[in-house]
């Protein structure tokens, strides 16, 4: 891997002083996509260049097998203001994205992906709603997509649980058309599976999260990398972030409150079995004894990891873990 390549020596964020910052960032996660790249770059630098504003288009080869890098090394020696960053292997989605996050330099940025259902033509829009609004993060709503049944419909499920669970007002967040604020990425870590749960992440930081109308196109090159398994994993990372958003800082408020109830239900449990024990019944063929020490025991441990949850908290907590500060003045 060369400077010629769009990722030599860079200081933080990738510039330098030779290679001044530009406002926008586009930024494009890929896999496979040998066919559509040079294309993509030449439809973004038309509109971005058309609105007159500086921008750079860095694609995060996520460890292609079809000459996918070879083809954004051509799209750069057409335009300098394309980039390559080159994963060693397939690290998922959400790790190109850090990635991609890392090496970019404007001060806005926007997420598309790299199969051309993502139309350019709505970047501007993005820009808009994000400046006029004053938003830290708009989202792309797909309302007409134009993929299979097989993946329409699990996907409207597993929107609706999320806006509902996490009551973040969007209606699309597999989408990956996305325009950011520097801020919002700042402090807003992405690993694992996460990549779909930014709105969410970061409107728990308290940064102004929007949503637009896009069109979606349908693929005409290559085939989709996501199959059936992204539900359950959209299930279990779900799981993950409501935790991580509400119970980090307060592990017993959950933990404890799971606990309680279990220890309480094996209490009254146990405290009917007593009375009928006073009233002269025998209790050792009643299954119903061995569930409410169970109960009682299942609550005790679970207050004990909620406690000890507690403990890791109060040891590494860092003060600016706790807030996220928007201006000051003076």
């Amino acid at each position: 891997m060369t400077a010629a390549d769009g990722v030599g020596e860079r200081g933080p964020g990738g510039a330098t002083a030779a290679d001044p910052a530009p406002e926008i960032s586009v930024l494009v996660p890929v896999l496979d996509e040998a066919a559509t790249v040079g294309i993509l770059a030449e439809r973004v630098a038309a509109v971005l260049g058309a609105a007159g504003r500086s921008f750079e288009i860095v694609f995060v080869d996520d460890g292609s097998r079809d000459g996918t890098a070879e083809e954004v090394k051509a799209a750069r020696r057409r335009d300098p203001q394309v980039r390559l960053v080159r994963l060693r292997r397939n690290f998922g989605k959400a790790a190109a994205l850090s990635a991609g996050f890392d090496h970019c330099r404007g001060r806005l940025l926007v997420t598309m992906d790299g199969d051309l259902q993502d139309d350019p033509d709505e970047i501007p829009r993005f820009l808009q709603t994000l400046e006029e609004q004053d938003l830290d993060l708009v989202s792309g709503w797909k309302r007409r997509r134009l993929d299979p049944a097989g993946k329409r419909y699990p996907s409207l499920l597993f929107n609706w649980v999320t806006r509902h669970l996490a009551q973040v007002p969007i209606h699309d967040f597999n989408c990956g058309f996305k325009a950011y604020r520097r801020e919002v990425l700042a402090e807003v870590a992405v690993y694992g599976e996460l990549h779909r749960y930014i709105p969410v992440l970061a409107s728990r930081r308290g940064f102004r999260v929007g949503e637009i109308e896009v069109r979606h196109h349908p693929r005409r090159h290559g085939v989709s990398k996501y199959g059936w398994d992204r539900l359950y994993k959209g299930l279990l990372d779900l799981i993950t972030v409501l935790f991580i958003t509400k119970y980090t800082r307060r592990p017993l408020h959950l933990f404890g409150l799971i606990g309680l109830a279990s220890f309480a239900g094996g209490c009254l449990i146990n405290l009917y079995l007593a009375f009928l024990w006073l009233r002269g019944e025998a209790l050792s063929n009643r299954p119903l004894l061995l569930l409410g020490v169970l109960l009682m025991l299942v609550g005790i441990q679970v207050l004990t990891t909620g406690l000890l949850g507690e403990m890791l908290t109060h040891k590494q907590f860092r003060r600016t873990d706790s807030y996220s500060v928007r201006e000051v003045d003076g």
